[in-house]
């Protein structure tokens, strides 16, 4: 472009040259022989060839072409300067204009199709969709083909709800809408007896899906609604409608965020219903008006036989209220009390309340509430009385050694307890000695749990002493103990003797390999009673490994089916011995045995 200009410019500056060019063809040779030796003919030439025009002759029928050259006039000479530049600058912008466009349309989203069909082009519904994997929601802006998806899982639950005699639909967050969809089934299903809706977003409104179903439908017999904040609203809305109802045996609302009023609609419900048989509301924010509420409803219930208020906040104040209800009450089998904070003082009510009460009481659970000895002394004067209780929790509260004597003089008098629980009760050396004496003398027992109770391997040494010809003990546990590779000698004496104990829990009692060679020497004594033997958090190594591993080969008869040496440290080397243990027991016994890692 700047060698055209150039030569422009030239032309301008010597007309005479230009207007005097030879345009003769006669002789080519001749002429380029001429242009070759003079320079100035080169440029001239050069500048002559820009406006060569190609014509056809349209004279000649032969179709030759015939090139000729016309000089243009010299006044054009000025625009093909102009045309020099505009022409490239022109060029430059239109692709310039091009690629803005062709990216503009590559970045720019596509409009929405208006040829969408009805259901994918229908505005989303407010709130959450219904969603079926557990844990999540799916909010509304989610495409047209999640919600056909989600809505073709509905028809599949709905379908259950038809079909089946027992539903699991919990974590699923179907919410309210998805309630109120399965509802009509819930109704249509005559044969349905147990269905769960736990953890599935429902609040209050939901609950009201249930109307005109649950009195249509009676052979529903448990209905579990817990996980869902349905609130004390929720829960009046609930107890309008099962007054009506004749078949619901079990309700759960556990978590369910209920509070006094929610707890006072349960109770007069309670009043009401005939059919009511357990009623779980753990974990909730149920005070001692709420306890009192339920504690009125016992007076006029004859049902009922089992309550669950495991967590909820009901003190000394709403056990000592619902100590009164007890009183009267004569249907009642299983109590459940656990984290109430209800202390000595509530303890000491409720058992004069147990003590009073025509209902024979099975199961008694009042861990975690704080308890001391001298609260135990109160559960001891219970205990001696009782000819009904069959299972008594008293996990977490701190007896001591103390209240364990108590304990255990009322258990040497008490012959229907089987299953006990002094977990976590701080119970130290002299204690557990007093529990072990009990097992002289009694058969009653079965389980006895005391772990997470440091009584080491004094306490341990005891205790294996009497097991060893004494007790009807089947399971027992004594994980956190504090018994070290010493009390594990002691136990492990007993395996050899002992003919009860089938289940033996000795986790975090710091064995290590010394207390798994013990073990293992007893193992490979022929034991035709034990089958479950858990020896997790105990640091044992790999040698601890190959010892149990030969026992296990040793023994033919072993009755083992589950060991759990979980959380060791164990490498692949013991890992290896104890799964080659494993299939060699398989291969002589046809008997498997669940090892874990």
């Amino acid at each position: 472009m700047g060698f055209t200009s150039a030569l422009s410019l030239y032309s301008l500056s010597h007309p005479k040259v230009s207007a005097g060019a030879d345009h003769s063809h006669s002789h080519p040779l001749k002429h380029r022989l001429q242009s070759e030796a003079n320079p100035l003919t080169v440029r001239r030439r050069c500048l002559r060839f820009r406006s060569v025009v190609v014509k056809a002759a349209a004279a000649s029928g032969r179709g030759r072409r015939v090139y000729s050259q016309s000089q243009p006039p010299l006044i054009n000479a000025p625009v093909k300067q102009v045309a020099s530049f505009i022409v490239p600058a022109g060029v430059f912008v239109a692709v310039t204009f091009v690629l803005w466009k062709l990216v503009e349309k590559l970045l720019m989203p596509k409009p929405a199709r208006s040829s969408l069909s009805a259901a994918e082009n229908k505005s989303p519904e407010r709130g959450m969709k219904w969603s079926f994997a557990p844990g999540t929601n799916l909010l509304s802006g989610f495409t047209a083909k999640v919600d056909r998806e989600s809505k073709q899982k509905l028809n599949e639950f709905a379908k259950q709800l038809r079909a089946f005699r027992s539903v699991d639909m919990s974590g699923c967050n179907f919410g309210d809408e998805g309630l109120f969809f399965l509802a009509e089934s819930l109704a249509y299903n005559q044969i349905l007896e147990e269905v769960s809706f736990a953890a599935n977003g429902i609040t209050a409104e939901g609950t009201k899906a249930f109307d005109r179903v649950l009195q249509s439908n009676i052979s529903l017999k448990t209905l579990n609604i817990s996980g869902n904040p349905i609130g004390d609203e929720g829960a009046k809305i609930l107890c309008e409608i099962l007054v009506d109802n004749a078949g619901i045996e079990k309700l759960q609302l556990n978590s369910a965020d209920l509070g006094d009023e929610g707890a006072k609609a349960i109770a007069d419900l309670l009043k009401k219903s005939s059919t009511l048989r357990v009623v779980e509301l753990n974990n909730n924010m149920i005070d001692y008006s709420g306890f009192t509420s339920l504690a009125g409803a016992l007076l006029e219930n004859n049902a009922v036989r089992s309550i669950y208020l495991n967590g909820n906040y009901g003190g000394a104040l709403g056990a000592n209220a619902l100590a009164k209800g007890l009183e009267g009450n004569k249907s009642l089998r299983e109590l459940h009390l656990q984290g109430n904070s209800i202390g000595d003082e509530g303890v000491r009510a409720l058992m004069s309340g147990l003590s009073s009460t025509k209902a024979k009481l099975t199961h008694l659970d009042i861990g975690n509430n704080s308890i001391s000895a001298k609260g135990a002394f109160h559960v001891a004067e219970y205990v001696k009385k009782s000819k009904s209780l069959f299972w008594l929790n008293m996990y977490m509260n701190d007896i001591g050694d103390e209240g364990a004597e108590k304990i255990a003089d009322a258990l040497k008098q008490n012959r229907s307890i089987a299953i006990i629980d002094l977990g976590g009760n701080n119970i130290h050396a002299k204690g557990i000695s007093e529990i072990a004496q009990v097992l002289k003398d009694n058969n009653v027992i079965t389980t006895l749990e005391i772990g997470y109770n440091p009584f080491g391997p004094d306490g341990m040494k005891v205790l294996s002493e009497i097991l060893k010809f004494h007790g009807n003990v089947k399971a027992l546990k004594l994980g956190w103990c504090q018994i070290g590779a010493k009390g594990s000698e002691y136990i492990a004496d007993t395996l050899k003797y002992n003919n009860t104990i089938s289940i033996l829990d000795l986790r975090g009692n710091g064995l290590r390999d010394e207390g798994a060679v013990c073990l293992a020497r007893s193992l490979k004594v022929v034991n035709e009673v034990l089958t479950e033997l858990d020896l997790g958090f105990n640091e044992i190594r790999d040698d601890g490994a190959f010892a149990i591993a030969q026992a296990l080969k040793a023994n033919e008869d072993v009755k083992i089916t589950s060991l759990n040496l979980g959380n060791n440290f164990l490498t692949k080397f013991g890992q290896s011995a104890l799964t080659d243990a494993r299939d060699h027991v398989y291969e002589m016994n046809e008997k498997e045995v669940n090892i874990v890692f």
